[in-house]
């Protein structure tokens, strides 16, 4: 007898009248229409999307939902004072503050279809409390979702004497990501040694790499073209991530197009916040004001691997946001103008598929032998996914239910009550 089967289920891919077969865990079989095998639970998820979790490629777990700590908040919306502002939280911050926080979050996640999140962890604190903490947070919600530390030197490596020291601990601590942010560092050429020092590092220890790159609206903050070099000078390819990369969208284009053509060859891959990139970029314009995000389009044509993650949320550098990675998308979609029928869907990959190979998830996905992980959707496919942006009819983890809601249903003083998912909904 089968464990779970998941009836008239609609892919990603577009395949409709889908029948899902679980046991033990795994993905069992894949097949169209009815499937004649007992299961012990039955869902019939009546023509809606079924897809793998929602996969958040760059967040701050140690700073979420820290927004107003200490009276303090981010008044002119800069990346500049979001830094400085987490530089006078942190150091309020319990353990206990830190792990209800990332509980609440994770959770709040998880009920919105999140299967992972890599999270940076700053390794400023010489006691590195916020790696300690989220590291048994992790151990704890390992059931639930999976978590990823990027070891991350807030104000860059070379910032303090005691930075190397705090990111070789954190690494032995089993912070499986080398961070960095080299245009922070206090000069160019510090910068581009950053790059050289944490890649050599990933590479002694066989780690991957996800540095914050470039995130200014200077075009000629040109540090990505250095990590791209030390990809392929240290045989990196597929293990590097360039996060944010926003001075791209002031570059000219000349510049821009072979620069996207060097980070394909190399094999790069980018994550890239839609939310907090268009609230906190172009923040010195008058107008025309710049919207501060990559190209992603662009990168995605030429052939890298592009991801999201929502980066923040109610913390010093984003004041709104509730952990919903359809919401970043849905952002995307607008900013980057990948409005037509074959684009929305590549969208709804940037926050899933992408994502998780980015990550280097395991076992993710839908095909046989995957981990039977998925979320029901409130939409006929993944456009509508982002249209709507309705809570998730349920949220599945190696099989089992951890999370359900009702479908959302309106009442209009002219009508019957009307299922909001079924509004509009194109007839294909």
């Amino acid at each position: 007898m089968l464990d779970l089967l998941i009836t008239n289920a609609t892919l990603p891919d577009g395949r409709t009248g889908m029948t899902i077969a679980v046991l033990n865990g795994q993905i069992e079989a894949i097949v169209e229409g009815p499937l004649d095998t007992p299961a012990e639970t039955t869902i019939d998820a009546g023509g809606n999307l079924v897809s793998p979790p929602l996969v958040d490629a760059h967040f701050h777990l140690d700073a979420t939902l820290a927004l107003g700590t200490g009276g303090k908040y981010n008044e002119s919306g800069t990346l500049a004072e979001g830094i400085r502002l987490w530089g006078e939280i942190r150091p309020l911050l319990s353990a206990d503050d830190f792990k209800r926080r990332a509980l609440d979050y994770c959770g709040l996640a998880i009920a919105q279809g999140m299967g992972a999140i890599r999270t940076h962890v700053d390794v400023t604190p010489d006691d590195l409390l916020a790696v300690e903490v989220l590291s048994e947070v992790k151990r704890e919600v390992a059931d639930l979702i999976d978590i990823q530390m990027v070891a991350f030197p807030q104000m860059g490596y070379f910032s303090k004497p005691e930075m190397a020291d705090n990111m070789t601990r954190a690494l032995d601590m089993g912070v499986e990501v080398v961070g960095g942010i080299p245009h922070l560092e206090p000069t160019y050429e510090l910068g581009q040694e950053s790059i050289r020092v944490l890649t050599k590092i990933a590479t002694e220890r066989g780690l991957m790499v996800d540095l914050h790159c470039d995130e200014n609206d200077d075009p000629n903050s040109r540090l990505i073209e250095t990590l791209t070099y030390e990809t392929t000078r240290l045989g990196l390819r597929g293990k590097v991530t360039g996060s944010h990369l926003t001075s791209m969208h002031s570059m000219d284009n000349f510049y821009a197009n072979r620069l996207i053509v060097m980070m394909a060859k190399a094999g790069i891959h980018v994550a890239s916040n839609p939310l907090a990139n268009m609230f906190l970029q172009g923040r010195f314009d008058t107008y025309p004001k710049r919207r501060g995000l990559t190209r992603i389009p662009e990168l995605i044509a030429a052939g890298c691997r592009v991801a999201m993650g929502h980066d923040s949320v109610l913390d010093p550098w984003y004041p709104l946001g509730r952990g919903d990675m359809l919401d970043v998308a849905f952002m995307a979609v607008h900013a980057s103008h990948m409005s037509s029928r074959t684009e929305m869907p590549v969208v709804f990959d940037c926050v899933s598929g992408a994502a998780a190979e980015i990550m280097g998830l395991e076992s993710y996905g839908l095909e046989d032998g995957c981990r039977a992980d998925f979320v029901i959707h409130q939409a006929a496919d993944t456009i509508e996914a982002i249209r709507l942006r309705l809570p998730r009819l349920a949220v599945i983890r190696t099989g089992k239910v951890i999370a359900q809601n009702a479908p959302t249903v309106t009442s209009l003083s002219f009508g019957d009550p009307v299922e909001i998912a079924a509004v509009g909904r194109p007839a294909h």
